[in-house]
């Protein structure tokens, strides 16, 4: 899918969730004459006075969306989308029967361009996806779901007040939009939710159309997070669909998720370090030529495998793959430390733990650095199922299996971003698998969750059932899968300690949904656990095992100095 021309890159999207959205008319471009912003992050006019009616109100929300959409064609965030078919369930209804994953990286600044991070399938084109004919697709679809219209103004939309009301700590006005008629097909038809100081728009929910059959469009609900003074950008995307009529032997019913980050990758933090060089003193510089020795070959061949995994951690930093070093590192690092104690493990040079910011469930090493999943962290029910995934991959360090070193060369991250994929491998083959299968069982036993491995061999037994339904959630990118259908999971040895796996019990606790341990901040890229109090669930239907569920942010503000006034609510 790569280095396709730009109209392709949201059909493959759309046809990765395997739901079309199609039209015979695609929005209206946006008007040639607009600048092209040059920075994401342009201060907002705060010293105008507040809007005293409603249209004064829809005039400063059109303005503002203009300066959104030139913000965006600035920015080239990476965006991810995970989709799951759902089939009905007696008393379970409905769950998930198949899935589709995309990633790859929006650039809207010379119209939509293909940027997919992954390949199809060997032997397996996307389209081939669909056995039977299907319709043409919006080749700006999904994109537009996070712009909401690239002509946004009076002359397309009618307006309407509904009422005022809190999104998180924000007091936001709530508006009716419609399109007027005959202004074309793929128009947003919803609401949206403006905060009240400088009238950006954080929040719409809805569709589009009209519809002509047979389009169809489906319903979303799209967010946006303050990043910077004035500045709102899309973050979460929330989807679903029930029995849409595709004309094929069954309908479509669907839920998707969307994420998007990266904003700020090309300002790290890296950068900043140049100018805070400090030169030594003469007074202070010493010669250490007398106690200075080359390295041993052991060290030298230490420093040239970290060398490796260095150049490998730092490529992968500044695609926006890897997250940048906090909280919830420490959090694995401890649970790593625990087994490496209680094991009386040396290790040279040390353990290090990070977090690949990735939906799909996936552990490996990079070298001495233990790497995890978003996805996986936000399913695993408990910290000893995190140490049965740690110990696994303690165990390939342990044993000796090695990073390919010819990474430590440079020249070997020279490679497009889109790339990352294709040009990073860091697998084992079965038998370097099995033995560390069997070294993490030996360490486990010796560890502080020795007593507590139940719940480990559970979330294995549901990562088993799912496996041949969520297929893309659970391949593995860069490392080995967690599991191969029903046939192969990894550290089967845990599962004769399992217990009966009942998804019809509340009590009983096997995986988490998707985004219930992790919150990603879209513009650093970092990372934090979720800190919400635990909820009582009332049915089955609530545990969601591994699946996708709608976003409800708790939207805060970032304040510029001088501009913590709130405007006034204008008169409808």
């Amino acid at each position: 899918m790569r280095n396709h021309k730009s109209s392709v890159l949201f059909i493959a999207v759309v046809i990765a969730m395997s739901v079309p959205i199609i039209a015979e008319d695609k929005p209206a471009a946006p008007d040639s004459a607009s600048p092209v912003a040059t920075t994401p992050v342009a201060t907002p006019q705060t010293n105008l006075a507040a809007p005293s009616t409603f249209d004064q109100v829809v005039d400063r929300v059109v303005g503002r969306q203009r300066a959104f959409n030139e913000q965006m064609r600035a920015v080239q965030p990476l965006v991810e989308t995970s989709s799951q078919t759902l089939s009905p369930d007696d008393e379970l209804s409905p769950v998930p029967s198949s899935d589709n994953y995309f990633l790859g990286r929006l650039n809207l600044k010379n119209g939509v361009e293909d940027r997919s991070f992954l390949e199809a399938p060997k032997g397996q084109g996307f389209l081939s996806r669909f056995a039977k004919p299907f319709p043409r697709f919006i080749p700006r679809g999904f994109a537009q779901m996070a712009i909401l219209d690239s002509t946004f103004d009076r002359s397309k939309y009618d307006f309407t007040f509904v009422r005022r009301e809190f999104l998180g700590e924000i007091r936001c006005l709530a508006i009716d939009v419609q399109p007027k008629k005959d202004t074309g097909n793929g128009r947003f038809i919803g609401r949206i939710w403006v905060e009240d100081q400088e009238y950006n728009i954080v929040r719409f929910n809805g569709t589009y159309g009209p519809i002509r059959r047979p389009a169809h469009y489906f319903h979303f609900d799209s967010w946006r997070l303050n990043m910077r003074p004035g500045v709102w950008l899309p973050a979460y995307i929330y989807s679903e669909e029930s029995h849409i009529d595709m004309g094929l032997v069954h309908d479509l019913t669907f839920k998707a998720q969307s994420r998007l980050w990266g904003y700020n990758l090309g300002n790290t933090a890296r950068n900043e370090e140049f100018t805070q060089i400090v030169i030594d003193t003469p007074q202070t510089v010493r010669d250490q030529s007398e106690g200075a020795q080359d390295a041993t070959p052991v060290e030298s061949q230490r420093m040239w495998e970290r060398q490796a995994e260095d150049n490998a951690i730092e490529r992968m930093e500044k695609v926006g793959l890897l997250a940048s070093q906090g909280e919830v590192d420490k959090v694995l690092q401890t649970v790593a430390n625990n087994l490496i104690v209680t094991n009386n493990l040396t290790i040279e040079p040390e353990v290090r733990t990070r977090v690949l910011l990735t939906l799909p469930l996936e552990s490996f090493t990079i070298g001495h650095t233990i790497v995890l999943s978003r996805g996986l962290l936000d399913v695993l029910p408990d910290e000893a199922s995190l140490a049965m995934v740690i110990g696994h991959e303690l165990s390939h360090i342990t044993l000796g299996h090695r990073l390919d070193t010819t990474l430590a060369f440079n020249d070997k991250m020279f490679f497009n971003d889109e790339n990352t994929m294709s040009h990073l491998d860091f697998s084992h083959d079965p038998t370097e698998e099995a033995a560390a299968d069997a070294r993490a069982m030996e360490l486990l036993a010796n560890s502080p969750y020795k007593d507590k491995l139940q719940s480990s061999a559970l979330f294995l037994k549901a990562l088993q059932a799912r496996a041949p339904d969520l297929k893309n959630l659970i391949r593995s990118h860069l490392g080995n899968n967690l599991a191969d259908g029903k046939d192969t999971v990894r550290m089967a040895a845990l599962l004769q300690s399992a217990p009966q796996l009942e998804m019809r019990k509340t009590d009983q606790i096997a995986a988490l949904p998707l985004g219930a341990r992790v919150k990603l901040d879209p513009w650093t890229s970092r990372i934090e656990l979720v800190k919400t109090k635990p909820v009582a669930l009332t049915s089955a239907r609530e545990k969601m095992p591994f699946e996708v569920t709608p976003f409800f942010p708790y939207l805060t503000r970032i304040n510029s100095p001088g501009t913590e006034k709130v405007a006034l609510a204008p008169a409808k």
